[in-house]
Order: C-alpha cells, then sequence, then structure tokens
C-alpha cells in the first residue's frame, strides 16, 4: 500500500502508463465472456493514442481499466514504473484526482449546476480552496471557448458546449493522462471537428498524453499511434 499519493513519483525515464498482460471477464448467463485477453499496452508521455475496434470489443473496459474506474482480473497496470495494485480504493480515487482526466460519450455534468460549478468539481473533490478552483476553472473554461457560458446550468447548453465543459472539467487538475470515451460519438459533424481540433491543441499545449476509444476513423487518423482490438485481443499498432 502506497502511504502517500502526493509522494510517488515514480520512475522518470518509464513510460507514463504500461498495461502489462491485462484480462478482464464477466458472467453471463453462467457463461464466462473474456472480454480482454492478455494485452500489453504502452502509453508514452506526451503521445496521442486510439482505441479502436467494433462496438461491444472490449475497448470501453480497457480504457476503464487504465483508468483504475476497473481493476483487471490478471495483469498488471504500472504508472511511471509504480504498480497501481498497490494503492487501495481510497487511494485510487486521490491518484485519478491528481493524475487522470476523464471525458466520456455521456457527458456527466451536473444538470442542476452551472458550467463553472461543474467545471470546479474535480478541483474542490481534491481539495483546492474555493477561490482558486474558481479562478482555474474560469481558465480552462476560456481555453475551451465556453467562458461566456459559465453561468449557464448545462440543460441550457449545446451538446457541442456541453462537451466543452467536461474537457474544462476534466483538465482543472492539470492531468498527466486524458481518457476519452466516444468524445464526439453524440455530436454532429462540425462540433466533432471542433472537438478534434481541441483535443490535439490541449495535448501540445499542455502536454499530457491522450487516448481515446472511437468509432470515428477521422478521428483515429489524427492520433500519433492506433491499436485495433478484436476479439479482446490488441492485434494491431499503427503508427500515423
Amino acid at each position: 500500500m502506497v502511504d502517500n499519493i502526493e509522494t510517488v513519483s515514480g520512475q522518470q525515464d518509464a513510460p507514463l502508463l504500461e498495461a502489462v498482460g491485462i484480462s478482464k471477464g464477466f458472467a453471463c448467463d453462467g457463461t464466462r465472456i473474456e472480454v480482454l485477453r492478455n494485452v500489453n499496452l504502452t502509453v508514452h508521455k506526451g503521445e496521442t493514442l486510439a482505441i479502436v475496434g467494433a462496438s461491444g470489443i472490449g475497448k470501453s473496459t480497457l480504457l476503464h481499466i487504465l483508468g483504475t474506474l476497473e481493476r483487471p482480473d490478471r495483469g498488471k497496470l504500472l504508472f511511471q514504473g509504480q504498480d497501481l495494485a498497490d494503492y487501495d480504493e481510497k487511494q485510487l480515487a486521490r491518484f485519478r484526482n491528481l493524475k487522470m482526466g476523464f471525458v466520456f460519450q455521456f457527458h456527466h455534468l451536473l444538470a442542476e449546476f452551472t458550467a463553472l460549478e461543474n467545471a470546479m468539481l474535480p478541483a474542490l473533490i481534491g481539495g483546492v480552496e474555493k477561490s482558486r478552483a474558481r479562478v482555474t476553472a474560469l481558465e480552462m473554461l476560456e481555453r475551451v471557448g465556453v467562458e461566456d457560458k459559465q453561468d449557464r446550468r448545462i440543460n441550457r447548453l449545446s451538446g457541442g458546449e456541453q462537451q466543452r465543459v467536461a474537457l474544462a472539467r476534466a483538465l482543472i487538475q492539470r492531468p498527466d493522462l486524458l481518457l476519452a470515451d466516444e468524445p464526439t460519438g453524440n455530436l454532429d459533424r462540425k462540433n466533432s471537428e471542433r472537438i478534434h481540433r481541441l483535443l490535439l491543441e490541449l495535448n501540445r499545449d499542455f502536454g499530457m498524453s491522450l487516448v481515446v476509444v472511437t468509432h470515428n476513423p477521422e478521428l483515429a487518423a489524427m492520433m500519433d499511434r492506433r491499436v485495433t482490438i478484436i476479439e479482446g485481443e490488441l492485434v494491431t499498432a499503427e503508427t500515423a
């Protein structure tokens, strides 16, 4: 068990994130279904990576495991060489808050809160003083282009604006890794293209790594590297 998440620096020359021999299965009507089989994947600092494949093939499960939202049945997940199996659930929650940002197809914003309040939440949960969290959230809303919507409740924003707020929320703690699951799956082409460009700009400007699960070939082609899952196995690794 790790004593203090803030003091764990890991091996600075190690990959940012490394999945080693990851396997995951689920029981369905008395039958065991193996969703992931011995997956090995390395994410380097600052790179962009797309995970592609057919629906229901295990892409989101892999992303959830990479983000420590689920634990694998077998295998290891290393962050800068540190085995995340050493963390208990409370420590993993703290680790995610400090090191990872998440954006999903369904933005999971709180409808009763304003855009600003939603963007502030991870910082407040992380113990950041409210006035400082507010300033940082405003900076992030400006960075993603919705600073003028800061006082609007979520149900008064368009789909593209909601996803931009979700991005601001994901970035407020300046994570090392942003994980995005079909981030433009519910958007029209115009808004999708805007989010695609914004993801790459944020990757470049903040120096964070980006892992995206997507069915969108245009978004996948924009990443540095693409991996494909077929029947639970990682079968290709392509460089753009």
